[in-house]
């Protein structure tokens, strides 16, 4: 992965999410491999379906979804912990290509409903010209940011996301607005990545990194006191020890996996 020259520390929220947005509408154009890791294209990315394998995702899932809205991207599968139900709402944060949300539409079946939410035009339009060719007439896609949700107060029982908050650099509005949007007894399913020491600050100031999925990483102890103070309660985070081996191919050269992990995250809107 080449690295950008660590001037400082990025912290401007709108030139963070203009160079993700940049990552990913290259990612949805080029039909290569994004997140997290290496940059579309780059050495050692391997084939979307065998990072999918990896995070975590089985092969009949994989059967199961349109192969174009793989394109490799997540750190974990969110599905494993969702739980859902047929004729359930699920919103995905994040939901680049569509993949979780087919999944997710499977499993609430044409009673329930699915809404992805992408900041990414490139990515929206791929997902739902997808949607269409596959009939997931339950399944919408909406252009917005995960900070400002363009859903309904009390509308979702469930909010999946893979990999995708640790890129918002205002991850206590995002979480307030998950906590808006669920109907009381809602729950979270998410994977994401999740700091187990300091990354140091040439580490933190690299864009590259930050839009790989790696610089923008919380701590435990963060997420649960961002999560604590939006309202959620039965929260509980587990970072996943075996996704050192995957984390380990996103940057060989930094050693990625003695900073960060993929964990699951679950928490509850009280009912």
């Amino acid at each position: 992965m080449a690295s950008s020259p660590p001037a400082q520390e990025p912290r401007d929220p709108e030139t963070l999410r203009e160079t993700v947005r940049a990552r990913y509408t290259e990612t949805a154009e080029s039909s290569l491999p994004g997140c997290c890791g290496p940059a579309p294209g780059a050495e050692g990315k391997g084939p979307p379906a065998d990072a999918a394998l990896k995070m975590g995702y089985t092969p009949g899932e994989l059967a199961a979804i349109p192969k174009e809205a793989n394109l490799g991207l997540g750190c974990g599968n969110p599905q494993a912990i969702a739980s859902l139900h047929a004729g359930e709402t699920v919103l995905d944060l994040g939901s680049g290509a569509g993949f979780d949300c087919f999944l997710a539409a499977q499993r609430v079946g044409p009673e329930g409903r699915v809404i992805g939410v992408d900041m990414t035009p490139a990515m929206v339009a791929r997902a739902r010209r997808l949607a269409r060719q596959h009939g997931y007439t339950q399944v919408e896609f909406r252009l917005g940011e995960i900070e400002h949700l363009p859903v309904a107060d009390q509308s979702v029982d469930v909010i999946l996301s893979n990999c995708v908050i640790n890129l918002s650099p205002e991850k206590s509005q995002v979480f307030r607005e998950a906590y808006r949007v669920l109907r009381p007894g809602g729950r979270l399913a998410i994977s994401d990545v999740v700091a187990r020491r300091p990354l140091p600050a040439h580490l933190r100031a690299d864009l590259e990194l930050y839009t790989g999925c790696v610089a923008g990483a919380a701590s435990v102890e963060e997420l649960h006191g961002l999560l604590a103070e939006a309202g959620f309660v039965e929260i509980r985070i587990v970072p996943k020890e075996e996704s050192r081996e995957l984390i380990r191919t996103w940057a060989p050269e930094h050693r990625l996996e003695a900073y960060i992990l993929s964990a699951f995250i679950q928490a509850v809107k009280p009912a």
